[in-house]
C-alpha cells in the first residue's frame, strides 16, 4: 500500500487528488472484503454521481456489455476447458513421468521434475491456477514421498505453477491483447524466453536448497531405452504447444481458435487414454462455465471503470505531470512495478490488469515503451503477486489439500519470489530479451 501511494504522490498535478480518492476508494473496498466485481462497479458510480455525472450512468449496461464482446476474449472459456479437460483426462500424469525421466538425477530430484512438467503443461493450460490444483497435487505427493518436507514440497509446486500463464498459451496475455489490441500471437512468443529464464532460475535455487537439506535424488540418470519410452507416452501431450503455436504462426488458426483447437485435442487424449469417461464431461462444462463467467463479470464491470479513467482524463494529466518533472522511461517502468506489486498483495491478477491498464497504456505509449514487452512485464509481476501473501492465488490453491498452512508456504516461498523479481528487473529494462522471438519470427514492428 505504501508503494502504491507513494507511486501516485509523485505525480503531483491536479489529477492527483482524483487519482487517489479514485484508487484510494478501491483499495479501501477491498480490503474490507467487498467482492472485487462489487467493489469496482461502486467505485465507478460513486464517482459518477460525486463528479456531478450521474447521467453518464446509462452508460453502464451498455459498457458492461461492451468490455465481454471482444472476439478475442473467446480464447478464455476454451483455455479454462482446456485446462480442466487436462487435469481430469490423465495427461498429467504422463507429463510427469516423462519429466521425472529427463531430469530426476540432478540436485533437487523429484523437485527439478516438478519445474520441468509444469514448463511442459503450460503450453497447454495457461492458467496458473490450474496447473498448482491439477499437476500440483500429483506433483507434491510424489515429492513428500521421496521425502520432500510437505511444506518445501506445497511452496515449490505454488512456484512453479506461475510459469504456466508465462508460456504460451496464456490467458493473461489473451486478456492483455483483448484490452490492448496488442497482437497476442507476438505476446505468446515472447512469453517463452522469459518463461524459460524463470524455470531455469528456480532449478538453481531449488539446486541450492536440496543440497543443504540433503533432499534425495535419483542415483542414477535413466537409461535411453526408460527416456525413450517415458516420450513415447508423453509424446501426445507434448504436441499441444507445438499444434498451438505452429496453427498461429503458419496462419492456419488465430489465438482464439488455436482455444477451441486445444479443447478439442485434449478430450481427444482424455478418451484415447481411457482416462476421461464420457459421463464426467457435463462436471468439467459446468466447472468451465462457472470460472469463466466469474472471470468475464470482472472484465465487464472493469470496462466501465477504465471508462472513468479515461473520461476524467487522468492519464493524460499524469503524463503532462511525469513529461514536466522529468521522468524517464526507466522511472515510470520502476513506477510500474512497485504499484503493480503493492496491489498483487491484495488483488487477483486479472483484477490488476483491469484496473490498472487503462491508466498505464497511454503512459507507456508516451514514453516509448514497447507495449509487447510492456506486457511480458506485467504479466511477471502479477505471477508474483500470486505468490505473495496475504491474497497469493496459487498458494491458496495448493494450500486447498497440501493443508501446511499459509504461514509456511509464506515463508519458504521467498527464494522463488526473488528468482522471478530479477527475471522481471532484467525483462523491464533488457526488452530485446522478451522480443527476440517475435522479432526473429514475425518481423520486427
Amino acid at each position: 500500500m505504501i508503494t502504491f501511494l507513494v507511486g501516485l504522490v509523485l505525480l503531483i498535478g491536479d489529477s492527483c487528488m482524483l487519482t487517489l480518492a479514485i484508487f484510494g476508494a478501491l483499495i479501501f473496498l477491498l480490503l474490507i472484503n467487498v467482492p472485487v466485481v462489487v467493489a469496482i462497479g461502486l467505485t465507478s458510480v460513486a464517482f459518477f454521481i460525486g463528479l456531478g455525472d450521474a447521467r453518464l450512468l446509462a452508460m453502464l449496461p451498455h459498457r458492461m456489455y461492451y468490455g465481454t464482446t471482444g472476439f478475442t476474449l473467446l480464447a478464455i472459456p476454451f483455455f479454462i476447458l482446456a485446462g480442466n479437460l487436462m487435469n481430469t483426462g490423465g495427461i498429467t500424469d504422463r507429463i510427469f513421468r516423462f519429466a521425472q525421466s529427463m531430469v530426476g538425477h540432478i540436485a533437487g530430484g523429484i523437485g527439478q521434475v516438478n519445474i520441468v512438467a509444469s514448463v511442459i503443461f503450460s503450453g497447454m493450460s495457461g492458467s496458473a491456477v490450474a496447473d498448482a490444483a491439477g499437476l500440483g497435487q500429483i506433483e507434491h505427493k510424489a515429492m513428500v514421498d521421496q521425502g520432500y518436507d510437505p511444506a518445501d514440497s506445497a511452496t515449490l509446486v505454488a512456484a512453479s505453477s506461475v510459469i504456466g500463464p508465462v508460456i504460451p498459451p496464456s490467458i493473461p496475455f489473451v486478456l492483455y491483447g483483448s484490452i490492448t489490441s496488442v497482437s497476442v500471437a507476438r505476446l505468446f512468443l515472447a512469453g517463452f524466453i522469459p518463461g524459460v529464464m524463470m524455470a531455469l532460475g528456480m532449478m538453481i535455487a531449488l539446486g541450492i536448497l536440496a543440497k543443504r537439506k540433503n533432499y534425495p535424488r535419483a542415483e542414477h540418470k535413466e537409461s535411453f531405452k526408460a527416456r525413450l519410452s517415458a516420450f513415447n507416452g508423453a509424446f501426445w501431450p507434448l504436441m499441444a504447444p507445438v499444434i498451438i503455436v505452429g496453427g498461429i504462426m503458419s496462419g492456419f488458426f488465430t489465438p482464439t481458435e488455436a482455444s477451441v483447437v486445444v479443447c478439442v485435442y485434449a478430450a481427444m487424449l482424455g478418451f484415447f487414454y481411457k482416462d476421461l469417461k464420457l459421463k464426467a464431461l457435463p462436471g468439467i462444462v459446468y466447472k468451465s462455465i462457472t470460472q469463466s463467467v466469474s472471470l468475464l463479470f470482472i472484465i465487464s464491470s472493469a470496462n466501465f471503470f477504465g471508462w472513468l479513467i479515461i473520461h476524467q482524463k487522468l492519464p493524460d494529466s499524469i503524463i503532462e505531470t511525469l513529461v514536466g518533472y522529468g521522468a524517464t522511461q526507466s522511472i515510470v517502468m520502476w513506477i510500474v512495478i512497485g504499484i503493480v506489486l503493492t496491489m498483487g498483495l491484495f488483488l487477483e491478477g486479472n483484477a490488476i490488469f483491469l484496473i490498472t491498464l487503462p491508466l498505464f497504456m497511454p503512459i507507456a505509449t508516451m514514453f516509448d515503451i514497447d507495449l509487447v514487452n510492456f506486457g511480458v512485464v506485467m504479466v511477471l509481476l502479477i505471477m508474483i503477486g500470486n505468490l505473495t501473501p496475504p491474497v497469493g492465488m496459487c498458494l491458496f490453491a495448493v494450500d486447498s489439500y497440501a493443508k501446511v498452512g499459509m504461514p509456511a508456504l509464506a515463508k519458504r516461498v521467498w527464494p522463488y519470489l526473488l528468482m522471478i523479481f530479477l527475471i522481471t528487473v532484467l525483462i523491464a529494462f533488457v526488452p530485446s530479451i522478451s522480443l527476440f522471438l517475435p522479432n526473429l519470427i514475425m518481423g520486427e514492428m
